[in-house]
């Protein structure tokens, strides 16, 4: 046993809680950032002011086996890679990505940790290691993405089930699990997104999901204002909250605000402003990232995409969307989590992102 710590430790390999949970989920977040959330960004900029170049660069940045790579060699440089097994990731978080389905951030994640470990493990212990490392590393990420990646899709889609399940009920209960489950979903490393797509979920059901991925984004972006100024209000509001799950596995009660803000703002979505988002149903799972969610419920007011009616968008419209996306959650999850700062289950930094 002696000789197996030594030998981790050389190739260093630490099998840790925070190395796996805080610090190589962190950057995977990062390299969502830097490929799909940008691209979301650029591509929705490049669509409403009619400039093709951006909506080109955009597509090219959402590709999914780019997205792959992206988050695949941010896990590789958190888990301190060295060059040739960090290089040979792109090829796991690639294919991984591309059979993962809605749980392709979670199967990157999963998969890419153990193809880099064994990487590290083989690494310059053979004098053909430029053959050895690269082989290693991408045939065992390819054969676990060949073997698992579908199945962690397959679980991240049963949620599907539930959220099915719930568009069938009333819409005061409806709201509220709709808003929390696909709000839930896009802050975790799953695809909030890929599961409304899959469901096509619009209609009142896609109006909540908005209401709730709007809910993560913004509560956690206002609410963090304090650690994370203007850089972070940014990243999260506009890009993605799950920049907050290494914080979330630290301490899960940071992650109480945007949710109950969420339980709250989904049934006012449905009951009083009966929000519909006759859009693309993939626009339900985005939230406020690059505008999309809010960009979908407008498209579906003027030129709805399933058999809804066409509406001039009326000043009642835009408020409702304008409170249920942007500042109702950031009140409500300001005011929460000031409570939770004040019996001491949120403390200073607990939100604070690494740079």
């Amino acid at each position: 046993m002696e000789k197996i710590k030594q030998f981790l430790k050389r190739k260093n390999i630490e099998i840790s809680a925070k190395r796996y949970g805080v610090d190589a989920l962190g950057a995977m977040a990062q390299g969502l950032f830097a490929s799909l959330l940008i691209g979301t960004i650029v591509g929705t900029l490049g669509t409403q002011l009619s400039i093709e170049a951006f909506v080109t660069v955009g597509n090219f940045a959402k590709e999914t086996h780019v997205v792959g790579a992206a988050m695949a060699c941010a896990i590789g440089w958190a888990l301190q890679c060295p060059p040739l097994v960090l290089f040979s990731l792109i090829t796991v978080g690639a294919a991984t990505n591309e059979l993962g389905g809605a749980g392709g951030p979670l199967a990157v994640l999963i998969i890419t940790v153990i193809a880099a470990e064994l990487g590290k493990a083989v690494s310059k212990e053979t004098k053909i290691d430029i053959l050895v490392t690269p082989f290693v590393t991408i045939f065992s990420g390819s054969m676990l993405a060949v073997l698992f990646a579908p199945v962690i899709g397959s679980a991240a889609s049963s949620l599907g089930n539930v959220i099915i399940w719930a568009t069938d009920l009333q819409p005061f209960v409806m709201g509220i699990l709709i808003s929390v489950l696909v709000g839930i979903a896009l802050t975790l490393p799953i695809s909030s997104a890929a599961i409304c797509a899959a469901l096509g979920l619009t209609g009142l059901a896609g109006g909540a999901a908005v209401a709730g991925c709007s809910a993560q984004m913004i509560g956690f972006a206002v609410m963090s204002f304090k650690e994370n100024g203007v850089s972070g209000l940014i990243s999260q509001g506009i890009g993605t909250s799950m920049l907050q799950m290494p914080n979330i596995v630290r301490n899960p009660r940071i992650w109480i605000p945007p949710t109950l803000a969420s339980a709250i703002t989904g049934p006012i979505a449905t009951c009083i402003f009966k929000l519909q988002m006759n859009g693309a149903p993939v626009s339900s799972g985005m939230g406020t990232c690059g505008l999309v969610g809010q960009i979908g419920v407008y498209t579906g007011w003027i030129a709805p995409t399933n058999q809804a009616s066409a509406i001039t968008p009326s000043i009642a419209n835009w408020i409702g969307l304008i409170l249920i996306s942007f500042v109702l959650p950031a009140i409500l999850s300001v005011v929460f989590c000031t409570v939770l700062r004040k019996i001491g289950w949120i403390k200073e930094n607990d939100l604070k992102l690494d740079n």
